[in-house]
C-alpha cells in the first residue's frame, strides 16, 4: 500500500475510534508509520488529508443513498433512504461529524459538495413526484433538515434523555409530514 492511502486509511482509522479531535498532520502520520512529515508530500493542506478522509465516508453513505432513492415508488424511495442516511449517522457517527463540516474541508471538500448536490437533486425529484406536484426547493430544503436534524440528535446521541422517544417512530412522523401533498 503506498503512503498516500496508508495516511488516509490510519486517518479513517483514527477517527472513528478517537473521533475529529484526534486527527493531526502527526497523529496520522504516527498511526500509518511514517515521518510527520509524509503527509504535507502527499496533500498540500491539512484540509486536503481531511477530505481524502472524508471521501471514504461519503462514499459509503452514497452507496446506501443512490440505490435507495431510485426505488420506483418515490415515497418509499424517500423513507429508505432517510432510513439510510440516519442509520449512516448513527453507526458511523465521526465519519458523519467529519462529512457534514463544510467549514474544515472548505477548498478541498469539492467531491462532498458535488455528491451532496447530487442527493439533493435526486431528493427534490423524488419529493415532487411523491407529492404529485411540482414543489419549491424549500420543501426539499426542508425535508433535509428535518432528516439531517434527527440524524444529528441519534449520532451525538442527544435524543437519549428522551428516553420514551423511538428515532425510528420520529423518524416515520416527520416523512408522514413531509410527504403530504
Amino acid at each position: 500500500m503506498d503512503v498516500r492511502s496508508r495516511l488516509v486509511d490510519s486517518g479513517v482509522e483514527l477517527l472513528e475510534r478517537d473521533g475529529l479531535q484526534s486527527l493531526t498532520l502527526r497523529t496520522i502520520a504516527r498511526a500509518a508509520g511514517v515521518s510527520h512529515g509524509a503527509p504535507r508530500h502527499h496533500f498540500p493542506t491539512y484540509a486536503a488529508l481531511l477530505a481524502a478522509i472524508a471521501r471514504e465516508g461519503i462514499t459509503d453513505l452514497d452507496e446506501r443513498l443512490s440505490p435507495a432513492l431510485t426505488d420506483p415508488d418515490a415515497a418509499v424511495a424517500i423513507r429508505t433512504a432517510a432510513a439510510a442516511y440516519v442509520a449512516f449517522a448513527t453507526e458511523r457517527p465521526e465519519m458523519f461529524a467529519l462529512i457534514t463540516r463544510h467549514d474544515l474541508l472548505e477548498g478541498a471538500g469539492g467531491h462532498l459538495r458535488k455528491t451532496t448536490g447530487r442527493w439533493i437533486a435526486a431528493l427534490h425529484t423524488r419529493l415532487s413526484e411523491a407529492r404529485k406536484a411540482p414543489i419549491d426547493l424549500e420543501d426539499t430544503a426542508a425535508l433535509w433538515a428535518s432528516v439531517h436534524g434527527l440524524a444529528t440528535l441519534t449520532s451525538r446521541r442527544s435524543a437519549e434523555p428522551v428516553a420514551d422517544v423511538d428515532p425510528s417512530a420520529t423518524l416515520a412522523r416527520v416523512l408522514d409530514l413531509h410527504l403530504r401533498p
